[in-house]
């Protein structure tokens, strides 16, 4: 049997040209299969009911064909891992914009040979990544790590409210700051005061 399997992100993609653009570039080359179509943004084939009920339908000396990688799986490193549990059952699958992928020493060569670009794109965006944060370093005012959200005058200020005798929604109000945010900050200061008065 033949299967071609379909999947775009979003719903209007499903009933629009997305779908209907990879169940044509599978038919032109394999009239004859079964296709099936799927909507769904998961990253993890448990999340994706519509593939893997195409994975437990394969059989040996079936096919399955997908238009790119991508729309089997969410990277590179992914398919691979799909694309060999599918080797083991005796199954060929057809990425049309890759080549025909057989569990055979050329088939395997493609696979290693995907799995270096997805490592290559790994290595790529974690080498801009730290090539970004080295120029954010440069610039004045960087900090590392994050950046903490209110600055420590506004937690004093919580503090003295509450001694006011404001109410924790007034205060809410005033400072910007969340109930559970007032009450450990306020927590806290106690705990300093109790321990300054036992040094004392």
């Amino acid at each position: 049997m033949i299967y071609g399997y379909c999947r775009v992100s979003t719903r209007g993609q499903l009933e629009g040209n997305g779908i209907q653009a990879q169940e044509k570039e599978i038919l032109s080359k394999y009239d004859n299969a079964v296709i099936f179509t799927e909507q769904y943004t998961g990253s993890k084939v448990l999340e994706r009911p519509v593939l893997k009920e195409v994975i437990d339908k394969l059989q040996q000396g079936d096919l399955l064909v997908v238009w790119k990688l991508d729309r089997l799986a969410r990277n590179t490193k992914e398919g691979i891992d799909i694309i060999e549990k599918l080797f083991a059952k005796g199954v060929a699958v057809h990425v049309l914009n890759v080549g025909l992928l057989e569990d055979t020493t050329m088939g395997r060569f493609f696979l290693q040979t995907l799995l270096a670009v997805a490592e290559m794109e790994r290595n790529l965006i974690i080498e801009r990544t730290q090539a970004g944060k080295e120029i954010a370093k440069t610039k004045e005012g960087f900090k590392e790590g994050r950046p903490k959200k209110y600055a420590q005058g506004v937690y004093k200020m919580a503090v003295q409210m509450k001694l006011d005798g404001k109410t924790y929604k007034e205060i809410e109000q005033e400072t910007g700051l969340s109930k559970a945010t007032i009450v450990r900050t306020i927590q806290k200061y106690r705990l300093e005061q109790i321990e300054t008065e036992s040094i004392n």
